[in-house]
């Protein structure tokens, strides 16, 4: 109870640099996942055009996965040196994965009737992705950004290996001086961050369901 006791103290006393912790860690984590998803939702739209390039897409994401994120990070580095560049990278190559993914199988899986018809009705390809494929796969496409969004908050974490900054500065700092009370200032407020991310995704994926739900009954 003492060491919770001083991480609230601590949290109270230097709210400030938390403060700015955080939003280094906000920084770098959605500025990952959402370049991931501007190149990914693109890539994925490609894949399902051509199934060979779409297995070795598959092949090449899913061997990025498997690599240690310490290890990704000191590669990336070689390339591009210290800071948030390099952070920002490896979070990209880990939220391809569950983008990627869910793009792709949910955009193969929309009724091949309701393609069908809306090319009945004098859609363009475009028009169909637009307004009959996103629409449908939307539902799996927000999972596989959530995944990504708490995969990207917790890998942010060994981003101050590469002087990015962010909560894992305040988590590293406790480990080299076997200090709990800094340890657990950093991850509490990381933790935190991952499930108010997902939550918010959560309910915007809910709103954007009755949504769909109430233009379909209409």
């Amino acid at each position: 109870m003492q060491t919770f006791a001083g991480v609230f103290e601590m949290m109270a006393r230097d709210w400030d640099k938390l403060l700015k912790l955080t939003l280094e860690h906000l920084y770098m984590s959605l500025s990952g996942v959402l370049l991931a998803a501007a190149i990914g939702v693109p890539l994925a739209v490609f894949m399902t055009r051509n199934r060979k390039i779409a297995q070795t897409i598959q092949v090449f994401v899913n061997m990025v996965q498997t690599i240690p994120s310490i290890a990704l990070l000191l590669i990336v580095m070689i390339f591009f040196g210290l800071g948030y560049t390099t952070a920002i990278i490896a979070l990209i190559c880990y939220s391809f994965l569950p983008i990627i993914q869910n793009t792709y199988e949910g955009l193969r899986n929309v009724d091949p009737h309701l393609i069908e018809a809306g090319k009945g009705m004098g859609m363009t390809d475009l028009q169909l992705l637009v307004k009959v494929k996103f629409p449908l796969a939307m539902p799996v496409m927000m999972a596989g950004f959530r995944v990504a969004t708490v995969i990207s908050i917790g890998v942010a974490t060994i981003a101050t290996f590469v002087g990015a900054g962010g909560l894992g500065e305040m988590i590293y700092r406790g480990i080299a001086t076997t200090d709990d009370v800094k340890v657990l200032a950093g991850s509490i407020p990381a933790a935190l961050l991952a499930v108010s991310i997902d939550f918010l995704l959560r309910w915007i994926e809910k709103k954007t369901g009755c949504n769909l739900h109430k233009a379909k009954s209409h």
